[in-house]
C-alpha cells in the first residue's frame, strides 16, 4: 500500500481518486512514498527518507526547494493548466476594472445612503455618472508576456474581445506554439512589447531569470498610460519601480494578486488577496491532475508535468519494471544493462530520459526471482535512486 500525505486543504474530488486498496492518505504520516500539497511551504520541513514524489497542486513551486530534492531524486510535480481558466477569468475582471469606473462608482453609490427618494437618487446618479466614465477594450492592444497554458487562454480571450493581441515568451515550447492563434503578434523583445501595448499581462514563473523583470529600465520603456496586470507572481515586478512608474504617469494602474504596503493607499493599483486560482473548479482541477500523476508515478513510474525530472512515458508490457535515476554522465545506462545482463535478466522495453543534470531509465524485464538486480544497481555510480514495480 502507497502512504499519501497531504498539506493544505485539498479537494476532496482529487483525494477520492486515490483507491482504498492502494492507498492511505492523511496529513499524520511519518513514512509517505509521496507529498500532495498546495501552498504549504516545504524549505524548513524534515523530508522523509521514504518521500518518493512531490505534487504541487497549482503551476508555481516556489513553496518546494526542488533543486535540493533534484539531488535526492525526488520527483516534483505540478499541474499546469488546471486553474488556467481561473485565472483568465480574473484577468478579464482586472482589466475590466481597471478600464471602465466601476469600483468608485460602486464606492460612490454607498455614500448615497442619506438619499431615501428613488427619483432624487436616480437625478443625482444621472447627474454624476460623467466622473465614472471610462474607456472600451475592444480595440486596445494587450501584450502577453508568458504563452503558456494561461497566456494562451488569455490571448483567445482577447481576441474574441475585439482586441489586438501581442506576445512575448524566450521559452515557448513547441506544445505551446501549435496552442497559440495564428492571431497573436510576435514581439521580438520585452521592450518592444512593453512600448506598444495599452495593456500588459503577465503569466510567467517565479524562477530566478524572471526575479524583477519588470523593473525600473523596463518601465522605462512603457507606453505611457500602460495597465500592467500581473496575477503570475509578485516576484517577477519590483515594487518600487512600479510605484515610481505610477507615480511618473508611466503606468496609468496597476493590477495585481499580491499586494504589497508600498501600495496601501493607491487609487491607481487594484490589488486582489491572491484569488486567482480561487475557484471551486480550479482546486478541483488542480488536486485530481496531482493526484493522476501521484499514482501514474507511484504505479507506472511514468513522469507528466515535473519542473525537475524529464517527461516519461511507456506502456506496461508483461514482467516487472525498474525505474531509476541517475546523474547525467556517460555510461551509467550501459552499466544498469551490464548488471541485468550479469543477471540473465531478459529487457523487453526501455526509455532513457535526461533533463539538464538529470536522468531518468524505465527497463521492463521478464520477472525476477530475487532482490539482487536491484541491490547491484543500486550500487552503479552515478545511480541515484532505484526502484521495482511489480
Amino acid at each position: 500500500m502507497f502512504k499519501i500525505k497531504t498539506f493544505n486543504q485539498i479537494s476532496v474530488k482529487g483525494l477520492d481518486r486515490f483507491s482504498r486498496e492502494k492507498y492511505e492518505v492523511s496529513s499524520d504520516i511519518g513514512q509517505p512514498d509521496a507529498i500532495l500539497l498546495r501552498s504549504h511551504k516545504l524549505h524548513d520541513e524534515k523530508l522523509a527518507d521514504s518521500v518518493l514524489a512531490v505534487a504541487r497542486a497549482g503551476a508555481g513551486v516556489n513553496n518546494v526547494p526542488v533543486e535540493g530534492y533534484s539531488k535526492k531524486g525526488i520527483v516534483v510535480f505540478n499541474t499546469p493548466g488546471a486553474n488556467a481558466n481561473a485565472v483568465k477569468e480574473l484577468v478579464l475582471a482586472g482589466m475590466l476594472l481597471s478600464s471602465r469606473g466601476i469600483k468608485p462608482g460602486i464606492d460612490h453609490v454607498k455614500t448615497l445612503h442619506d438619499i431615501n427618494d428613488a427619483a432624487e437618487l436616480h437625478k443625482t446618479l444621472e447627474a454624476q455618472k460623467k466622473q465614472f466614465a471610462g474607456s472600451e477594450l475592444k480595440g486596445k492592444t494587450l501584450g502577453i508576456i508568458g504563452l503558456g497554458a494561461i497566456g494562451s487562454l488569455v490571448a483567445d480571450m482577447a481576441l474574441a474581445l475585439g482586441m489586438n493581441v501581442v506576445g512575448f515568451d524566450p521559452a515557448l515550447s513547441i506544445e505551446a506554439a501549435w496552442r497559440l492563434s495564428s492571431d497573436v503578434q510576435r514581439a521580438e523583445n520585452m521592450h518592444a512589447l512593453l512600448a506598444h501595448c495599452d495593456y500588459v499581462s503577465l503569466h510567467v514563473p517565479a524562477i530566478k531569470p524572471t526575479l524583477h523583470m519588470i523593473n525600473e529600465d523596463a518601465l522605462a520603456q512603457a507606453k505611457p498610460g500602460l495597465v500592467l496586470v500581473n496575477f503570475a507572481r509578485e516576484s517577477i515586478v519590483d515594487p518600487a519601480a512600479i510605484a515610481k512608474a505610477l507615480d511618473q504617469g508611466k503606468l496609468k494602474t496597476y493590477v495585481c494578486d499580491f499586494p504589497e504596503p508600498i501600495f496601501y493607499g493607491r487609487d491607481d493599483v487594484i490589488a486582489m488577496p491572491h484569488i486567482g486560482a480561487s475557484t471551486a473548479e480550479a482546486e478541483e482541477n488542480c488536486a485530481i491532475m496531482a493526484a493522476d500523476q501521484i499514482m501514474d508515478f507511484l504505479e507506472n513510474g511514468n513522469i507528466k508535468n515535473s519542473v525537475n525530472f524529464p517527461a516519461a512515458s511507456m506502456p506496461r508490457v508483461d514482467g516487472q519494471r525498474i525505474i531509476f535515476t541517475n546523474e547525467n554522465v556517460p555510461k551509467v545506462l550501459g552499466s544498469v544493462l551490464s548488471v541485468l545482463a550479469d543477471h540473465n535478466v531478459n529487457v523487453l522495453d526501455m526509455m532513457n530520459k535526461s533533463r539538464g543534470d538529470l536522468a531518468y531509465n524505465i527497463l521492463d524485464v521478464e520477472k525476477m526471482e530475487n532482490d539482487d538486480v536491484i541491490n547491484a544497481i543500486s550500487n552503479v555510480e552515478h545511480v541515484s535512486t532505484v526502484r521495482l514495480i511489480p
